[in-house]
């Protein structure tokens, strides 16, 4: 009643580095696809940049203060 050893296979996935087509259709019409998702979403594009881009000028704004302050 002992324990018998069993062998197990084990399962490895890889990529054949001959494969030329791995994912083709991904970079195909690149600069379209970009164009047609910020055209369906330039709203939600416009509320995401505007307070990013309004903060950064703000803080090189602040930042250009600061540094000529010591002028006045």
């Amino acid at each position: 009643m002992g324990k018998q050893p069993v062998r197990m296979k084990a399962v490895i996935y890889a990529l054949s580095p001959f494969q030329q087509k791995v994912m083709p259709g991904l970079w195909r019409d690149l600069p379209g696809k970009i164009s047609h998702k910020v055209s369906e979403n330039w709203l939600s594009a416009t509320l995401l940049l505007t307070p990013l881009v309004g903060t950064y000028s703000y803080v090189k704004w602040y930042q250009e203060k600061e540094k000529m302050e010591h002028r006045y």
